[in-house]
Parts: structure tokens; C-alpha cells; sequence
């Protein structure tokens, strides 16, 4: 009797242990909490501007996370190409972007080849990974992949229906590759010849930049020797004795071929069904159109073929290319087989071979990649030509997650953005200047020699950039007398800098300076502050500095929105002074807050700002 009366007693004193070690582990846990920010303080962490973009600077998401959602947005958004081919990275890492390896971390963050590996052996794994860095993409998985694979047909059901003359020009293709699997290359070249009229097709050329790969030697040349077994006389191999780039890769294919009609092409292609007939046909009636298939994607982990929605082909002020809506001339036509105006190429393109040289091939003055396509293509709208997407020519394009061959792309990439700017973009130049960051003098870029250039555009007699921007590509819009640009300082703490700060805020922050795009600042001589990552597009909301009027925090509103609704948008400043809003007359300052600083409206106290470059009164004025 006396156990069971002492049964309740021992529950009961069980339940208050119980109570009192919850008690403890809450008290605990609250204690960790606030030491963890008591230290992010100490550090001199905002806790304001804990934003995910600021987390994900901070963690550097791996290439393969950018790419994986790069590749989802150009399946699903052409509205937005700037999100398509720019996730947010840091100027010192831009143009480099895909160019780097990842690391043993990202190997065990990502899940790279998710679909399928549960099935391979721990050894076959870590033999899929060293493929995968040694080329880019799922090499493993493209080595046991039919080179005669079937892809889905992604042109529209009017295509399917459209005829074609019977006489066509002769067509030659051009397969440019650097360090690429052999399975990929083959695959490549079993499209085009499986897909191409046989009457049609009169050379396949391939160009090898200088690889470095051993399988792309012995083992290459003996599979080229089978192929001239099959196809006697229709396929040619080019070696370099050095890397030339891409644009000295086409040129030396193109010197190769003899047909009527050249298409260049990368090596990491597969050509659909139909591809080849509107491109000759479309040359066949106007011998001056540069054309260019609609790109499909070929995923780099599941080599799955992700259609993608029409677009035109354009670029940024960086130069960068990007998907631009469809031309409204374009769509009032009702045909979805038309061609497409377009402002640009993104590298892959067909044109009449003689033409080609009679406007200059390529720009061999152009290092490894980048930019070379953006320098033809102003310099055939601008020197008589035209450019055109066929929606009915579909090539599936498999792009690298990572370029191992050209781990360092930065200074190659500047080096052609400026060549283009100082040949072809006049007055406009300093867009590219502004957007690189780099000062209009003494950029510390070299660009080589441009004299070449400058005589042929005499000789062609070319229109101006202003031309082209008017009649070809009006959307891409310069931004009016700039006279200051580049990261901003407060004398009160020169280790921090203004940013844009977390995108859905509207909040701009201080952050520790680095050589984030979030920071560049452009200052005009209106009074407008353009803050953070700006497009300079009509169909982009870039935004601008406004002092609310009332509480102590400026805001970022669209300018578009700011001019509408007559926010206080316009600023007096000059360098090494202070920040004044031309109607408020308070001070844009910062403010130590518990071992950080924060952004404030007050009453001006005194502090000065700088910003990085400057820019001379009649060169701000020319535009």
C-alpha cells in the first residue's frame, strides 16, 4: 500500500525536473543567441542588412547554383535577361563568371549528378566529379550517351509546315573546340551530318584551339580517319600551334571553307531537325543578313534539352549578351516562322562567306572570349549589314557550369569591352567605362591596337553608334551627364560604402567596401543618384536616392516612379563635400549605431563624401 501512495509522489517530482530542465535549456539557448550577436556586433555587422543577397556574398554561392537557376530563368523569363545572365557576383569577379573551378565544399553542397548516381559505384563517382572538372559539364554522362540521340523537336507547328526553294546555297559548318569530350564533339558532328541535306552540306570544319587534352590528339585524329573513310572528302581538321581565341578560331575555319554559306557553330552543339534550310534560304535572298538559330539549352548535369521561348539576341553597357523581348513589329505579324530583327548575335551565327570578309571576319584582336560577338554585330548593322533570328532553325547548346580552360577571364573580357567601345561606340564609350567601373583615363586596361579597325570602318563607311542605338537597339539607353560614379565614402568612416542594400527594402545600407555591382554609385549632373545595379534599359526600373521628407532614413524608389510623383530626388554635391537634398536641405550622413554605422537624413553636421571617379565637365556634357 505504502509503493503504491509513493507512485503520484515520484511522477509528480518527475514532472518538476522535467519543468525545470526545459526552464534551463530555454535560458541557455537565449544566452547563445545573444552572445552569437552580441559578437556579429563586435564585428561591425549590421544587423539591419542581414539580406539574403548580402548572405549569399558571404557564403559565395558555388558557379553550379548560379547556373542551375540561370538555366531555369531562360527556360522560363525572357522578359528579364539581365537575371538570365548576371546573378549578383562581385566586379572583380565579373566576366569570370562559370570561369572558375568549384571546390571540395561545393562538391558536398550540390548534388550534382542527383537523377542518376545513386546507380554508380563510390569509384565511378569520384570519376564523374574529376570529369566534371575537368570539362565543365557531366562528361561521364555524355560518354554513355547515343551520339545519334533523338532531341525534341522545339521549332513551332507553322515551321513544320514551311517550304523551302529547291536550290539552295552550298553550306560549309564551322565546329570550333577547346578542351572538349570527345563524345561531345562527335555528338556535335553526328547532328549536323544526320541533319543536313546531304546536297547541301559540302564541308564540316573543325578547329582546335591549341587543346590541351591528349584524347583530343591521337585518338581525335584516328576518328578522323574513320570519318573520312564514311564521309570521303567532307570533313577537315584544323590544329593551332597556339591559343588564339575564339574570334581567331572562326577566322582561321572560315579561311578554311569554300561553299557559298559558312555557319559557325561550338562544338558543344546539336543541330535539330530542319536547322540548315532556313538559314541558306534566308541568305539566298538578301547575301548581307547575318542570321542566327534560336538556342535551345542542353542542361550540363542531365544533358536533358530545355526549349527555350523566342527572343531577340542583345546586350548590356558591360557587353554582356542577354535575351531581349520580342520586336512589337515583330508580333503584329502574326507568324511565329518570320525572322526576327535583332540588335545582336550571341557567337553562333551563318553568313554568306563572302560577305563575312567584305565586312572584316572577326576582330582578331580580341582575346580568348567575350565581347567578340558584340563587335560584329554593331559592325554589321552599323557598315551596311543586318542581323536576324530564325525561329525556325533550332541548335540545342550545351553551356559549361564552369570553364575550366580559362580560369581567369577578367582582364581578357575588359580588354574587348573596350576595344568595342573605342572602335564602334563614339561618344557612347563611356557607358562601358562607367559600367566596368574603370576610369575614363588611364583605365589600366590595354586594348591593343585599334588602327586596323578604324580604317575599315573608313573604308566601309559605317554609320555612327548613335544610329544604331536609334534604329536598332533604342531600348538600350545611356544615362544623361554622368559626373561621378564607382563606390561612395563618408569622411566619417572611409571602410564603409554605400549599397543598394537587401533589393525588396528599398533601403539602402552601408557595407564594408568591396567590389560589389550593389555599390557602384552614379551620380548626374541633375541632381540624380542612380544606386546599385543599373541596366539602362526601358523596360528596367533602375533606381534612385530620395529623402522621404519625413522620418531620418532615405529610400531607393524607381526614377521613373520618383519623376512622376515629384519625390525628392535631386541632390547637390560635389566631390569632397556633403550631400544636400535640393528641397528638404538635410544631409545624406551616416551615424555609428552600437559599433556599426547606418545610414541618416539630419540636419548637415559637416561630413563629406567622395566618390570614386569623376568625370570631366565636357565629357559629361557630350551626350
Amino acid at each position: 500500500m505504502m509503493q503504491r501512495k509513493s507512485i503520484p509522489r515520484i511522477f509528480s517530482m518527475g514532472l518538476i525536473l522535467l519543468c525545470i530542465f526545459h526552464i534551463l535549456f530555454v535560458f541557455y539557448t537565449k544566452r547563445i543567441i545573444q552572445n552569437l550577436k552580441s559578437v556579429r556586433v563586435q564585428q561591425g555587422k549590421n544587423p539591419f542588412h542581414l539580406s539574403t543577397r548580402d548572405a549569399a556574398a558571404r557564403k559565395q554561392l558555388s558557379f553550379l547554383d548560379l547556373n542551375s537557376t540561370r538555366h531555369t530563368l531562360k527556360a522560363n523569363d525572357v522578359k528579364h535577361p539581365e537575371a538570365i545572365d548576371k546573378p549578383p557576383i562581385r566586379l572583380e569577379d565579373e566576366g569570370k563568371q562559370n570561369s572558375e573551378t568549384p571546390d571540395a565544399k561545393t562538391k558536398k553542397r550540390i548534388p550534382l549528378f542527383l537523377e542518376w548516381r545513386q546507380s554508380l559505384t563510390k569509384a565511378r563517382r569520384k570519376q564523374a566529379w574529376s570529369l566534371f572538372l575537368k570539362f565543365g559539364y557531366n562528361a561521364y554522362f555524355s560518354n554513355g550517351l547515343p551520339l545519334n540521340r533523338s532531341i525534341p523537336d522545339t521549332r513551332s507547328s507553322r515551321c513544320l509546315t514551311k517550304n523551302y526553294p529547291s536550290q539552295l546555297p552550298t553550306l560549309s559548318v564551322i565546329l570550333i573546340f577547346l578542351d572538349e569530350a570527345m563524345s561531345v564533339i562527335q555528338r556535335a558532328i553526328t547532328s549536323i551530318i544526320n541533319r543536313t541535306p546531304s546536297h547541301l552540306l559540302k564541308e564540316l570544319i573543325l578547329v582546335d584551339d591549341f587543346s590541351s587534352h591528349n584524347e583530343l590528339k591521337d585518338k581525335l585524329d584516328k576518328q578522323m580517319d574513320l570519318y573520312a573513310l564514311k564521309y570521303p572528302g567532307l570533313l577537315k581538321l584544323i590544329r593551332h600551334t597556339k591559343r588564339k581565341g575564339i574570334a581567331g578560331a572562326r577566322n582561321s575555319g572560315w579561311q578554311a571553307a569554300t561553299s557559298d554559306v559558312v555557319v559557325i557553330l561550338d562544338a558543344h552543339i546539336e543541330v535539330n531537325i530542319g536547322w540548315a534550310e532556313p538559314i541558306l534560304a534566308r541568305i539566298q535572298e538578301d547575301h548581307t543578313v547575318i542570321v542566327t538559330p534560336m538556342f535551345d539549352n542542353i542542361h550540363f548535369n542531365s544533358f536533358k534539352v530545355i526549349p527555350h521561348s523566342l527572343a531577340a539576341y542583345g546586350f548590356n553597357w558591360l557587353l554582356w549578351c542577354r535575351y531581349d523581348p520580342l520586336p512589337k513589329d515583330w508580333l503584329a505579324l502574326n507568324d511565329d516562322t518570320a525572322p526576327v530583327k535583332s540588335p545582336s548575335i550571341f557567337g553562333i551565327f551563318g553568313a554568306n562567306r563572302l560577305f563575312l570578309e567584305e565586312i572584316g571576319l572577326l576582330d582578331g584582336g580580341m582575346q580568348i572570349y567575350g565581347g567578340e560577338n558584340v563587335e560584329l554585330s554593331l559592325r554589321v548593322w552599323q557598315c551596311g549589314g543586318k542581323i536576324e533570328v530564325l525561329p525556325c532553325s533550332r541548335v540545342a547548346h550545351l553551356e559549361r557550369a564552369h570553364k575550366p580552360y580559362a580560369p581567369k577571364l577578367g582582364l581578357a573580357i575588359k580588354h574587348n569591352a573596350l576595344r568595342v567601345a573605342e572602335v564602334w561606340m563614339d561618344e557612347y564609350k563611356s557607358m562601358v567605362y562607367f559600367f566596368w567601373n574603370l576610369p575614363l583615363e588611364n583605365p589600366g586596361i590595354e586594348y591593343g591596337d585599334i588602327s586596323p579597325r578604324k580604317e575599315l570602318q573608313k573604308k566601309l563607311k559605317c554609320k555612327s553608334f548613335d544610329w544604331y542605338l536609334k534604329n536598332v537597339y533604342p531600348s538600350l539607353k545611356p544615362i544623361q551627364n554622368i559626373v561621378g560614379y564607382g563606390k561612395m565614402k563618408n569622411s566619417a568612416n572611409e571602410h564603409v560604402c554605400i549599397d543598394e542594400g537587401p533589393f525588396s527594402s528599398n533601403t539602402p545600407i552601408l557595407e564594408n567596401c568591396k567590389e560589389y555591382r550593389s555599390q557602384l554609385i552614379f551620380y548626374c549632373r541633375t541632381g540624380e543618384f542612380y544606386v546599385g545595379r543599373l541596366y539602362a534599359e526601358w523596360y528596367w526600373q533602375d533606381r534612385c536616392l530620395i529623402d522621404p521628407g519625413e522620418g531620418h532614413w532615405p529610400i531607393l524608389k524607381t526614377c521613373t516612379e520618383a519623376i512622376n510623383k515629384e519625390l525628392y530626388m535631386y541632390w547637390d554635391f560635389k566631390q569632397g563635400a556633403a550631400v544636400i537634398n535640393r528641397t528638404t536641405k538635410r544631409c545624406l550622413e551616416i551615424k555609428n549605431h552600437s559599433s556599426f554605422y547606418i545610414l541618416v537624413l539630419r540636419e548637415c553636421t559637416g561630413q563629406i563624401w567622395t566618390i570614386q571617379h569623376t568625370v570631366r565637365e565636357e565629357a559629361a556634357s557630350r551626350y
